[in-house]
């Protein structure tokens, strides 16, 4: 074969072996490869990911690299990376209809560190490009302000709330809105009211993922918002005990129901285990505190993703009670690369869940699709 006989459909055939881990299939046939141009012997394509936050990006690429020159007559193969985030199913009716991801951090019980996942997670996705908005909808205790370093009113421009941007996120509370030592009674349509104001009267704008932050428990904001919005899926935000487990398997539970009531589904996109055991600052070894079969066990008995744990680390509080998240004080800390990893498997999980109408994600398997 000599150089000038290299073909598109031959560089299409060869990148057929390079096989997205995530939704089972290659990249060909998923519609990942953009714009192949040849000449001279030079290869060069586009592959276009799901997500930014791809966590097999730079695999892809060297995998797809390497497929392309061992075609004979290939002097060089240049790749680039881009990503379109995949959408939800947007209706007419749909609340947040520039928002193509949005996902709910829920947990059964307080103080799991539910909102200290949420805030991480947030710039954490943000950091890996993608453009992301924090809803706060714990109007019990909203602490995003406080986690995110400002408590700036957010202004108003023709009607709509703009949201207040830090570490590249953009932001809304109720505790912008609210005095520090304000008391609210909230009684159930307050909460559900509320929530559904800081979904239409924020200005969101176009998003790849909006994470809101939901309330402890199995409450009106939970309802209200998997009513409002068909949801990308929620993420249930764990610790390792075993009465962890009871309740976490209590919050799956009524997203399911809630599933049956509304007839359209709500996946469970993933557990989190939020303080897993304690990182010694010094030596970096990870000792259990406390007892449990732990979110692993919990999430192969419920039949959903495990998606990752985070260790103590007595900074983690201390930077949030600063105003500066974990993943932004301490990049480097084995915290803040639990929470980049598992933004991306929850990013991995966005993207096959929005797929999985396409008949050839059909048969992802359950425990991988959530």
């Amino acid at each position: 074969m000599s150089e000038h006989s290299i073909t598109e459909q031959q560089v299409l055939d060869a990148l057929r072996s390079v096989v997205d881990p995530d939704l089972h299939r290659d990249i060909v046939s998923l519609g990942f490869v953009k714009d192949v141009k040849i000449c001279d012997g030079n290869v060069a394509f586009k592959i276009e990911l799901t997500t930014p936050a791809c966590p097999v990006k730079d695999l892809m690429k060297s995998q797809a690299t390497q497929a392309v020159l061992q075609l004979p007559g290939v002097k060089s193969v240049n790749v680039e990376m881009t990503a379109s985030t995949r959408s939800r199913s947007i209706g007419a009716e749909d609340l947040l209809p520039t928002v193509r991801q949005v996902v709910a951090v829920a947990s059964g019980k307080g103080g799991v560190g539910k909102s200290t996942v949420a805030v991480n997670l947030a710039v954490a996705l943000a950091q890996l490009g993608a453009k992301v908005g924090l809803l706060d909808a714990d109007v019990y205790g909203p602490s995003v302000p406080l986690m995110m370093g400002t408590r700036e009113t957010p202004p108003v421009i023709n009607d709509k709330i703009i949201p207040i941007e830090r570490y590249g996120v953009q932001m809304m509370s109720l505790g912008f809105l609210l005095p520090d030592d304000s008391a609210v009674i909230w009684r159930g349509p307050m909460v559900a009211g509320t929530v559904r104001q800081l979904l239409t009267d924020v200005e969101w704008g176009e998003k790849d993922y909006l994470i809101v932050d939901l309330p402890p428990g199995t409450g009106d904001a939970s309802i209200t918002l998997s009513q409002s919005v068909p949801i990308t899926g929620v993420v249930i935000v764990m610790t390792p005990q075993d009465v962890a487990f009871t309740i976490a398997g209590k919050a799956v539970a009524m997203f399911r129901k809630m599933e049956e009531t509304l007839r359209r589904p709500i996946p469970i996109l993933g557990i989190i285990e939020n303080m897993s055991g304690f990182a010694c600052p010094h030596c970096g070894q990870v000792t259990s505190v406390f007892a449990g079969k732990g979110a692993k066990y919990a999430a192969d008995k419920l039949q959903v993703p495990f998606l990752g744990s985070i260790p103590l680390d007595p900074n983690i509080s201390v930077s949030g009670d600063e105003g500066v998240p974990a993943v932004v004080a301490h990049p480097e800390s084995a915290q803040a690369k639990a929470f980049r990893e598992i933004a991306q498997a929850l990013a991995a999980q966005c993207s096959i869940h929005s797929m999985a109408d396409h008949t050839l994600l059909r048969d992802i398997p359950y425990m991988e699709r959530g």
